[in-house]
């Protein structure tokens, strides 16, 4: 049996990856209650078992999400994944857009040439001299997450 200490470091662990079952209660297989190999706490191992329920086991998608806790969109999900990545499929990914999706080459170069003419210009006059000249609104950290990586690259 994990120690209280294991488990909590395995959790942080778990919550930082983004694999941390929301809902590890609703896991009601069996396997999950009796064994303390599997955790239901561990969202990759439960979406992997719950496939393997079906795969190889052949228990109805139905109710292999019903005693995984998942919904059976969940399953077509990490199904389909899993199909196309393998078990690194089952890894979620990060939501939102990756990286300044704002920061166009053109948008850097004028912050280049706005920080060179006037050393002195604040954030927020730097991102209302972006927003006249290319109707982008830009948020502040945004553009402090820039200089800063331009001051670390050249100071």
């Amino acid at each position: 049996m994990p120690t209280p200490r294991r488990n909590a470091a395995k959790i942080q662990t778990l919550r930082q990856q983004g694999v941390l079952n929301p809902h590890p209660d609703a896991v009601t297989d069996p396997l999950f209650q009796t064994d303390d190999f599997f955790d239901p706490q561990d969202l990759m191992q439960v979406k992997y078992e719950m496939l393997r329920r079906v795969e190889i086991d052949k228990a109805s998608v139905t109710e292999a999400a019903a005693v995984f806790g998942l919904s059976r969109p969940a399953f077509y999900q990490a199904q389909h994944a899993v199909a196309q990545q393998g078990l690194a499929g089952l890894i979620p990914r990060k939501r939102g857009p990756h990286g300044g999706h704002k920061l166009t080459p053109a948008i850097l170069d004028f912050i280049r040439q706005q920080r060179t003419a006037l050393p002195s210009l604040t954030i927020a006059e730097l991102i209302a001299l972006i927003q006249q000249q290319f109707g982008v609104v830009m948020h502040r950290r945004t553009v402090e997450r820039h200089l800063a990586q331009q001051e670390k690259k050249h100071g």
